[in-house]
Parts: C-alpha cells; sequence; structure tokens
C-alpha cells in the first residue's frame, strides 16, 4: 500500500513538473508609458493576464507601466528592435512617422472615446498602411475628443482663444493654431507642473485628464467643442519576429483576446472620460457648451488644418481622390457608430 502512495505521488509531481516546464514555454514583455494606475495600463495588463490564461499558462507576459522599457516616442522603434516585445503608444508622439494613419487624428468631429475607437480600428482594417509593416498590430484605440480647458480665462468664442497658450501635440497642435491659440507640445507628465507654473494658460487634452492626471485641480473652464473633435490615436503592436515564431493556436488566442479588447478599450476610454468631468466637477469646474452657430465658425476655422495634411500626404503619394475618400469613410464611420452610441445609451461625458 506505501509503495503504491509513493509512486501515486511520483507521477503527482512529475506531471506538476512538466506543466510548470510547459508554463514557461514563451516569454514575453509589454511596454505602456502610461503610470500603472491608468485606464490603459491596467488594461493592457488585463489583456496580458487574459492572454496567459486562455494559453494555459504556456504564455507568460510580464508588464512593464510607465515606460520602464520605453519611453512613448520611443515604443515602435523599441519593439521593431525587440527592446520590448509589446508595447502601447500613441501616434502623436512621433508625428509623420505614421502619416495614413495621423487622418484619425484630424479635427473630424469624434463626439468620444466609444466612437473614436471603432472608427480607428476600422480604419485600419480597411486601409492597411503599411508604415505599420514592421510590427504586428494588436489593436487601435483612441481617446474621447481633445477639448479646450483654461485656467483664468472661459472660452466661449473663438475671440477668448486670443492669448492663451495650450498644450497640445501632434495634428492637435495643428488644431489649436488654427482655432487661434498658441499650442506648446510637452509630455502628458510635465503638464500638471506647466499649469501650476503659468507657463501654459490651459490644455487641449480629454475630460479624462482632469482626474488621471489630476489636472482638474488647476483648471477652472472646459468647453465642450467636440463638433471640432479631434482625438489621440493609440495602437498596441508586437515585435513581428515574435509574432510570427508564435504556434498557429497560440496566434488564434491572442487574435481573439485582440478582438474583444477593442470594445473593452472603447469603453474604458468613455467611462474615464465620466470620471473625469465628475472630479473636475467635484473640483468647481465649469464646462462650457457651444451654440451651433459658434460650433459652425470652429468648424470653417480648422478646416485649413485638413487642407495641410491633404497637401501633404499628396506629396507622399496619395491622390487628392483618395485621401477624401478616407475622409468620407471615417465620417461616414463615425455617424454611424455614433448612432449605435445613441441606441445603446452609452453618455457623452461632457453633455450637460
Amino acid at each position: 500500500m506505501r509503495t503504491k502512495s509513493v509512486i501515486f505521488l511520483s507521477i503527482i509531481l512529475i506531471i506538476g513538473f512538466s506543466a510548470g516546464a510547459v508554463s514557461a514555454k514563451i516569454k514575453l514583455t509589454y511596454n505602456n508609458y502610461f503610470p500603472p494606475t491608468h485606464m490603459t495600463s491596467k488594461m493592457s495588463a488585463e489583456w496580458c493576464k487574459e492572454i496567459e490564461k486562455r494559453t494555459n499558462g504556456e504564455v507568460k507576459i510580464q508588464h512593464f507601466a510607465g515606460g520602464q522599457l520605453l519611453k512613448a516616442n520611443k515604443v515602435f522603434e523599441g519593439v521593431v528592435k525587440g527592446i520590448a516585445d509589446i508595447g502601447f503608444s500613441n501616434l502623436a508622439y512621433t508625428r509623420g512617422r505614421f502619416q495614413e494613419m495621423e487622418i484619425c487624428d484630424l479635427p473630424l468631429g469624434m463626439p468620444s472615446g466609444w466612437v473614436s475607437t471603432h472608427v480607428a480600428e476600422d480604419f485600419y482594417r480597411k486601409y492597411q498602411p503599411k508604415e505599420f509593416n514592421k510590427a504586428k498590430i494588436l489593436y487601435f484605440s483612441a481617446c474621447g475628443p481633445n477639448l479646450i480647458s483654461t485656467t483664468e480665462k472661459p472660452v466661449y468664442t473663438l475671440e477668448d482663444l486670443k492669448g492663451q497658450t495650450l498644450r497640445a501635440t501632434g495634428r492637435i497642435a495643428d488644431t489649436a493654431a488654427a482655432l487661434g491659440a498658441t499650442s506648446r507640445p510637452m509630455g502628458i507628465g510635465e503638464t500638471y507642473e506647466s499649469v501650476k507654473r503659468n507657463v501654459i494658460s490651459g490644455v487641449m487634452l480629454p475630460l479624462e485628464t482632469m482626474k488621471g492626471f489630476r489636472l482638474g485641480e488647476l483648471l477652472k473652464y472646459c468647453t465642450a467643442n467636440w463638433q471640432v473633435g479631434n482625438v489621440y490615436t493609440f495602437y498596441a503592436v508586437m515585435n513581428k519576429d515574435k509574432w510570427d515564431k508564435l504556434p498557429e493556436n497560440i496566434k488564434n488566442v491572442f487574435e481573439e483576446v485582440n478582438s474583444e479588447f477593442i470594445e473593452k478599450m472603447a469603453q474604458g476610454w468613455n467611462q474615464i472620460d465620466l470620471a473625469g468631468t465628475e472630479f473636475f466637477k467635484s473640483k468647481g469646474g465649469k464646462v462650457i457648451q457651444l451654440s451651433d452657430a459658434e460650433a459652425e465658425k470652429w468648424n470653417k476655422a480648422v478646416e485649413p488644418v485638413i487642407d495641410a495634411y491633404c497637401q501633404e500626404m499628396e506629396k507622399v503619394g496619395l491622390s487628392t481622390a483618395e485621401i477624401k475618400d478616407r475622409i468620407a469613410f471615417i465620417k461616414k464611420t463615425r455617424d454611424e457608430y455614433a448612432k449605435i452610441q445613441a441606441d445603446k445609451g452609452i453618455p457623452m461625458p461632457y453633455a450637460e
């Protein structure tokens, strides 16, 4: 009897050891430049755990938040070089590197992060810009519209933007300038101190930053210029060699999880905009709505930003017809998802 027990215990130990060996078969790293408390970092950490769970531990992904391996502007090239196996970043930090995809950052009236995330994903799947070919795209997402928030002077009209210096980067900086403000590009981590020290008089950022980066402690007014609606588009990418070496069954798991996280990210951006709005208001912040007539003036003012982009893309080989087709696709897709958002009762974070 004792002999049988010893044999049984030995078999259990061997099986356990073998399972442990299998679990360590594929080890990867994931770099996100956002701090660990931010929604995007929580989501990317959750994504890693979900991959590990659905592969029964065969894939283990170590998650690094706060740009521990790569800063935001180094993510894509760092992933290509293998400094991190997977990375999450923002098109605006490497302006001109992803020119075709940057069309999603133009002032095209994105009403929410939920809508803009689905639009960005659909745009990439339809047009497949070659600028990402050095890596494997996992998924795209986009924040809510970048709204103008200020410390001292409320912005009701375009004229009120004269003399304002706003934190804005990438294509959003072009929009701020077209509206009459002075744009000051800077990393999101520098923004709080820049507002506090009056280096800038405000920001052009989504409402989530009111809480996520504590800007609601300093800013007093937010103009809900969502009708202009340009956003920051984010991407999650993987080293191509690492992707190519994955077994097909593991690739299938990745793709399955990716497809689910598009919606998770869309919901996530919306939820943190809502939380940012509440935080801002709790600190005494005031949300200013544009009238339809004023919104029309703002949209007219940013038309040169879109025109300049078209001219830029013509120089790299896209025809005017192709660019207009892409803009039309974005607007059509935007309207379709905006209707779905309304039908589902997904709230507009900055609505009164």
